[in-house]
């Protein structure tokens, strides 16, 4: 019941705050060559709209064929995906895995080293105890936690480049790829439209937004970034940002936390574990999103920056090339990476962009 639940309220979500502002605005018609296409995957609603003649279409049905494709590898649940493969062999021998699979956590450690642990894909075993996504969540005791946390290190993560094997060094450790695997899908996704021949795109993963060019109209898509509190605020969104040829990622405490304890104590115990304390991250954020050209970088900086908070966070961001950044406090203070200094258009008066 819990599952259908949240996949309710993601339908919901969906229809009350659907991130791309063009669609309720009339921006675009639906004119001959406009493709649309809505599936679940990666636990997730996805929308995609894709501008261009049949091979479009067609091209459009490959990339969502990829992406359910991705997740069977990368599914930290899927019965012979990778991740179990490698989770169940942790601590005793390598396992050989897919192509996208050693990318995508070859990637994840790097940005593990980048940001010094904020983003461990070893978080396995801590999400596992707290089960916010199972059907029945808990607050683990600190002795539990304890007991966990030294499985949580990505420097026991062993690659084997020539063999494409993965190996996990202690019994017990377990890989998440949660934080990232969505974003590779959008990469992938836009490669496959674009040697298609795709100039105009939108292409909506659950949250992970990218876009091929702008709007067929000429002008900028206008992403509108979710209202981290639109149950309390009833706006689906706090400000608006025109990118073409760009994503943007969003992370939050709003997406999975354990509803029955917020409701009754209003505290919000997240998804978003801080692998350095094994509890749900709780440095002053609400919400962060990061814009860039690419959706996998986007979708590993949105958490990490989430965990860091946003003046650590900042800090990083500002030292990498072609990537912007908003964090929203707790106290609803937006703050922006100098790049988007006057350029969100607010659109919620629960909110004050700083400057």
């Amino acid at each position: 019941m819990r599952n259908i639940n949240r996949i309710r309220r993601i339908f919901t979500l969906f229809s009350i705050l659907i991130l791309i502002l063009s669609f309720m605005t009339g921006c675009i018609s639906d004119t001959e060559g406009q493709h649309d296409k809505s599936f679940f995957a990666m636990d997730t609603v996805m929308n995609f709209r894709v501008f261009g003649d049949r091979s479009a279409k067609k091209a459009m049905n490959k990339a969502v064929d990829k992406i359910k494709e991705i997740e069977k590898h990368m599914s930290s649940t899927y019965k012979d995906s990778d991740i179990v493969k490698i989770n169940k062999a942790a601590g005793i021998e390598p396992v050989k895995v897919h192509d996208d699979t050693f990318y995508v956590i070859k990637k994840a450690l790097e940005y593990g080293q980048l940001s010094d642990g904020a983003l461990d894909i070893t978080i396995r075993p801590i999400v596992e105890l707290w089960g916010i996504t199972s059907d029945n969540p808990k607050v683990p005791s600190k002795e539990e936690i304890d007991e966990r946390l030294p499985l949580v290190d990505y420097r026991k993560v062993v690659l084997d480049q020539d063999n494409k094997t993965v190996f996990l060094e202690e019994k017990g450790m377990g890989i998440d790829l949660g934080a990232i695997a969505k974003g590779y899908a959008a990469d992938e996704a836009v490669r496959i439209l674009r040697e298609a021949g795709v100039e105009n795109a939108l292409l909506n993963l659950g949250g992970n937004v990218i876009t091929i060019g702008g709007n067929p109209d000429g002008r900028p898509w206008r992403i509108g970034i979710q209202d981290p509190r639109s149950q309390e605020t009833g706006q689906p969104h706090f400000a608006i940002v025109g990118v073409a040829n760009a994503t943007v990622v969003s992370s939050g405490d709003y997406e999975r936390y354990i509803q029955e304890i917020y409701e009754k104590t209003g505290e919000r115990y997240h998804h978003i574990f801080d692998p350095k304390t094994g509890y749900p991250a709780d440095k002053g954020l609400m919400a962060s999103t990061i814009i860039s050209s690419s959706s996998i970088d986007a979708d590993a900086l949105s958490t990490i920056l989430f965990i860091m908070g946003y003046e650590e966070g900042f800090k990083l961001i500002e030292k990498l090339d072609n990537v912007e950044a908003i964090a929203v406090t707790l106290d609803k203070e937006v703050y922006t990476t100098e790049g988007l200094k006057g350029s969100l258009i607010q659109s919620n008066d629960h909110y004050r962009i700083m400057d």
